[in-house]
């Protein structure tokens, strides 16, 4: 496989842009050496490197891109509206249009602001929970990977140079109601922010425990949907599991690749940060371009064709035949303790462990350096609905050969001279 103009082009990249990338998780650290593609161009479920190499892709977007890249409905919404003007001095009807769709997808909620991204989103949350409680201290699960780019969050991670110390953030154990509650016992917690589900299934009565224990305390319980929105149900976690949160936030597959992000919840909170009441004012969310008309427009098509065209199901589906495959592919070759499938099947994610089953980034990366090889792009498993029958066999084909070298790995002890360079990094670390 030619990658010589993905090289330089990465090259230039970091010459350019601090880490090579806009977000981190798509560095090139992320992949074997030599081998992170520098993407051309995509349609459906492939992309194109700009050495014309062709790939299956996973998680598209970083799970933002859930219809496929270029959907022929989204794009000529998003077309029509540019057409029309795209940021106006004062309010489109479209952002009446847009919220009245979203609140019709997520009936849950009643009110919704619009912004780009999901960091804007989560922390316009943080801080409307801080603003009607009255309280300082923010409690975020500590068992999941990402909530916000703000001090409030990243000061939590090894990634936490330039932010001032704080005991503002504190966090707990998901599936633990006892902890919760002795946390929430201190008496200063203005919310509880998690993401609903993740790899595991919550267990029987979390979520209505949860409910019940920031009722019990008075704090604001948010939802993180940014990849349950959609994916778990049109209404996201929330309306799968029938727990009703305060506020939640909505990102990723929302705009399926075009920049949206929603903050919506009860109408009690939510008017807090607008004009039709007497308190103090809060400032919630003010965006210059989050109401961008071509987006919203996006965004409107999206839930239309998830509802329309039963989207989520087919997301189960096909993700339920890619992880059929890849266990058996893993288990034929011996390696089925070793490469692990996990997830709702909307959202698979691979684990990569080494002899005595621990995770090993080293394993990740002669596993990644395999599929990339046999034209699979593949940080993890999680599908979109463009993916073909034709594109799960060869992944799963692919995944058998990755899992050959792997045993031949495992049986030699040593993983190095199937790696091809240095190990692939985890994101959050403190050095380079």
């Amino acid at each position: 496989m030619d990658t010589e103009k993905s090289r330089l082009a990465n090259e230039r990249l970091h010459a350019l842009i601090p880490g090579g990338a806009h977000t981190y998780a798509k560095g090139d650290d992320q992949y074997p050496e030599n081998l992170a593609p520098v993407i051309s161009h995509g349609r459906g479920a492939h992309v194109w490197d700009v050495d014309g190499n062709r790939y299956v892709e996973y998680g598209s977007g970083l799970r933002s891109v859930s219809l496929g890249h270029a959907h022929p409905r989204v794009t000529e919404a998003v077309r029509r509206e540019i057409d029309r003007g795209g940021n106006f001095v004062r309010p489109s009807v479209l952002e009446a249009e847009a919220a009245e769709r979203f609140l019709a997808t997520v009936p849950t909620a009643e009110m919704v602001k619009f912004a780009k991204n999901g960091s804007d989103a989560t922390t316009a949350a943080v801080r409307l929970a801080r603003a009607a409680t009255g309280r300082p201290r923010v409690a975020l699960c500590a068992d999941h990977p990402f909530f916000s780019t703000d001090d409030w969050f990243i000061t939590t991670t090894p990634m936490s140079a330039g932010i001032p110390p704080t005991d503002h953030t504190v966090t707990f154990p998901y599936g633990d109601l006892a902890a919760t509650e002795a946390l929430l016992a201190r008496g200063d917690i203005a919310c509880l922010i998690l993401e609903p589900a993740t790899h595991t299934e919550p267990p029987p009565g979390y979520l209505a425990g949860l409910r019940a224990l920031a009722d019990r305390y008075g704090c604001v319980l948010v939802f993180d949907e940014m990849i349950t929105g959609l994916r778990w149900s049109e209404a996201g976690a929330q309306g799968l599991y029938g727990v009703v949160p305060d506020l939640s936030t909505f990102g990723k597959a929302l705009g399926n690749g075009f920049a949206v992000s929603a903050l919506a919840g009860r109408r009690e909170l939510m008017e807090q940060g607008g004009l039709r009441h007497s308190g103090d004012r809060v400032f919630l969310l003010s965006t210059t371009h989050g109401a961008e008309t071509h987006a919203l427009a996006a965004a409107m098509t999206v839930q239309s064709v998830y509802v329309e065209e039963g989207v989520t199901a087919r997301l189960h589906a096909l993700g339920e035949r890619l992880a059929a495959g890849v266990r058996d592919a893993a288990a034929g070759m011996g390696v089925g303790d070793h490469v692990l499938v996990r997830g709702r099947a909307s959202n698979l994610v691979f684990a990569t462990l080494d002899a005595e089953l621990r995770p090993s980034q080293q394993y990740r990366t002669l596993f990644l350096r395999s599929l990339l090889t046999g034209g699979v792009l593949a940080p993890s498993f999680v599908v979109s609905s463009a993916l073909s029958e034709a594109d799960i066999e060869h992944t799963v084909e692919v995944v058998a050969q990755a899992c050959a070298v792997y045993r031949k790995a495992l049986d030699s002890g040593d993983p190095t001279p199937w790696m091809g360079g240095r190990a692939v990094k985890p994101v959050f670390r403190r050095r380079v």
